[in-house]
């Protein structure tokens, strides 16, 4: 069965109109090899034509697209949509910039696309779901799906959530619609995208077909940066106005909170009604360089060897860190009391997890007290027993790989500047 753990990643940053600006996608290796150096899949694009009519159109008019290998066997009936991540876009100069590459405009997205991780198609690399039908949706408005604008002046169509409802269309045409499994899946924006459309996936299928979702990644938090403002809501709220992402929020929130509130994944997650599984860090990554000390925020550069090497880190930005780590467990502490949802949570200094194989299913993947976390059962109960988090048996991930390695070495780094130490918390509750 499927283990999930996390790699360390080093965060390549371009800058646009004064915002950092970057790519969940390009995290992908070029020359990936598979278990026993095996190739991956590549799976070809294919433009969903009929979307135009109905103005699900990228930023630049051009007809949005996905990845589809068709399911076999005993996963012929079994369906895992994935909503590509890759940022955002919050003003009219980073959504034209946006539109010249694959995250604005279906003309430059590669032909054919690696499938690997959750979208594997090899039994040995992805034992639970190699044979289903395995979709990737990609990712060209900057919303996350959520947009219904338009600007003609800079020729911007902000069509987010038409493009998920075309998508959608498409795929029930292709058979989903016969599904008796079906997970919405996806990274980073995507993970935070999942969130939002999780009943809306739901809502598309019959009572008698089993859907849940998995956000990867994509719990963003609404917190303070370093310098003592919020650079993570102030751009998320760019994108709500921008993109007029209002209207397609959950009326749950926006009834009793503001609609860049509701953008965030804390504010929604508990009113959510389909069973969702949510996978992230408490220390992630993207959020530490982007929110939590952007250069913006960080103006003589105090925090730059901290972000490029934790090590580097000092007792004040280790309690810092810690700080965000207690913001994320809170975020989803209610999330995880109910049992119709799951949660894994680890302390790796890491950022989507689902989609690379390093950090999906390895031979030398890590255990949880010695037992191999069963993602299918967790995701697809099949009768497993519930497993709450237990501070007092943490066991730290002593497993011989580069991201293994660097949660025990940041264990005992944390113990030697006298700060609490990061512990590897799993929450996980039984979906029904």
């Amino acid at each position: 069965m499927g283990v999930l753990w996390a790699a360390v990643l080093l965060l390549s940053v371009r800058w646009v109109h004064g915002s950092e600006y970057w790519n969940a996608s390009e995290m992908e290796p070029l020359n990936y090899r598979g278990v026993g150096g095996s190739s991956p899949l590549l799976v070809g694009l294919t433009l969903i034509q009929s979307a135009a009519a109905k103005g699900a159109v990228c930023l630049d008019g051009s007809p949005p697209a996905y990845h589809f290998h068709r399911g076999y066997g005993s996963g012929a009936n079994s369906w895992i949509v994935n909503l590509e991540g890759g940022g955002w876009c919050d003003d009219i100069k980073s959504c034209v910039y946006r539109k010249t590459s694959h995250h604005g405009s279906s003309y430059y997205m590669e032909k054919q696309l690696q499938f690997t991780g959750i979208l594997s198609d090899k039994p040995e690399e992805n034992p639970d779901f190699y044979n289903w039908n395995r979709v990737k949706i990609r990712y060209c408005d900057g919303a996350s799906f959520m947009g219904e604008s338009y600007n003609k002046a800079a020729g911007l169509y902000f069509r987010g959530q038409r493009i998920w409802l075309a998508a959608m269309e498409e795929l029930m045409s292709l058979g989903m619609r016969y599904a008796t499994q079906a997970l919405l899946s996806g990274c980073s924006a995507g993970g935070l995208a999942t969130i939002q459309h999780c009943d809306d996936f739901r809502a598309l299928f019959s009572g008698n077909t089993k859907v849940k979702c998995m956000a990867d990644a994509g719990m963003f938090l609404d917190v303070v940066d370093v310098a003592g403002d919020r650079t993570m809501r102030s751009f998320f709220s760019g994108v709500v106005r921008l993109q007029g992402v209002r209207r397609n929020l959950p009326r749950t929130c926006t009834s009793r909170m503001d609609a860049v509130s509701c953008f965030f994944p804390q504010n929604i997650v508990n009113n959510i009604q389909t069973p969702l599984f949510v996978l992230n860090t408490a220390y992630d990554v993207w959020q530490l360089q982007q929110s939590l000390a952007p250069n913006s925020a960080d103006s003589h550069g105090n925090w730059r060897g901290c972000k490029l090497n934790h090590a580097n880190c000092n007792g004040y930005q280790i309690q810092f860190l810690q700080g965000f780590r207690n913001q994320m467990l809170n975020a989803v502490r209610d999330f995880s009391t109910s049992r119709k949802n799951g949660l894994f949570m680890n302390s790796c200094f890491a950022h989507c997890q689902s989609e690379k194989q390093d950090t999906w299913y390895m031979n030398n993947s890590p255990l949880l007290g010695y037992k191999v976390l069963l993602i299918k059962l967790l995701i697809f109960n099949i009768k497993t027993s519930s497993l709450q988090q237990n501070q007092n048996h943490v066991r730290l991930w002593t497993h011989v790989n580069y991201c293994a390695l660097f949660c025990v070495f940041y264990d005992i780094f944390l113990s030697l500047h006298n700060a609490l130490v990061l512990k590897n918390l799993i929450y996980t509750t039984k979906i029904s």
